[in-house]
Formats: structure tokens, C-alpha cells, sequence
């Protein structure tokens, strides 16, 4: 980026492209991942039973807790999309953003290292579904958190409510 004085009142701010490139990739990563949540938790809202099933399927929580979960995680989901897409605190839901994605990885490798064929129910159950390729849900969601932290170190701040 390069200052210019025109004249001595107002400054011209001159940005490269490689500025502009990475203000494209940061605006793609934040709206992005804003819609990919609240895209997963708006499958969950009126599949509680489902996603309960899903969620017991992974043979970590007992049916209470499961259920539980059930109810919480899409709501959840749906807040940290708006979150992103609303821009607050842009880095620290981004660490958010992270931790979730890994305890999700946590639970399909765990579901992966003990044989379990299973739909991951990751955007929505789906009762028809063939089980899901975990290996193929792990890897997406290592590229989410790839992308997540491209935009925690260069956060989107347009548009931003409270960056």
C-alpha cells in the first residue's frame, strides 16, 4: 500500500493488487464460512430427532446428552455464521470457528478409527444417505480450518459491525 499526497489536505491511499487479491480471498473466507454455518445449522433445526440419531451413532454420548446436543448445535451454528457475517470480533470467533471444527475432527476420527459406517450428519441427517467418507469429512474440515485461519490472520474488516 502506498501513500501519495496530492495535496496537503487529503491524502490518496494507492493499494497493489496483491492487496486487493488478498482483501478478495478474505472477503471469500469470511462470507464464506459465515454461510457454510449457518448452511449446517439450518439443516439441523427441524431434524432434532435425526440429529439426535446422528449424534448417537458416533458411540461418544449417551442418548441425554445426545439429545441435548441435538437442540443446542444448530442454533449454535447458525449464531457463529451470523457472527462472521455480521462481523464481530471477527478474530476471536475465528478461533471459535477453529476449536469447533476440531472437535468435530476429533469425533469422525474417532468414529473412523472404529470402523463406524455413518452419516456424519455434518450438513443435515440424512436418514437415505449412504454413511459418509469420514476420511473425506476429516480432510473438509482441515480445509475449513485452513481457510478460517487465513482469515483470523487477515480478517475481512469491511462491512464489519465490531471487527
Amino acid at each position: 500500500m502506498t501513500i501519495q499526497q496530492d495535496s496537503p489536505v487529503a491524502p490518496v491511499v494507492q493499494t497493489s493488487t496483491s492487496d486487493r487479491v488478498l482483501d478478495v480471498l478474505s472477503a471469500l473466507a469470511r462470507f464464506g464460512l459465515a454461510f457454510m454455518w449457518i448452511w449446517a445449522g439450518a439443516t439441523k433445526l427441524d431434524n432434532r430427532l435425526l440429529v439426535t440419531q446422528s449424534i448417537e451413532a458416533y458411540d461418544i454420548f449417551t442418548p441425554y446428552w445426545s439429545h441435548l446436543l441435538a437442540g443446542l448445535i444448530g442454533p449454535l451454528e447458525i449464531a457463529g455464521g451470523l457472527i462472521l457475517l455480521l462481523g464481530i470480533k471477527l478474530r476471536p470467533a475465528g478461533w471459535v470457528s477453529v476449536g469447533v471444527l476440531l472437535l468435530f475432527i476429533i469425533g469422525l476420527a474417532s468414529a473412523y478409527s472404529r470402523g463406524l459406517q455413518i452419516d456424519c450428519g455434518c450438513f443435515g441427517p440424512d436418514p437415505d444417505s449412504s454413511p459418509t467418507d469420514l476420511l473425506w469429512a476429516i480432510a473438509r474440515d482441515v480445509g475449513y480450518i485452513a481457510v478460517t485461519v487465513f482469515m483470523i490472520y487477515r480478517p475481512f474488516k469491511k462491512f464489519a459491525l465490531y471487527p
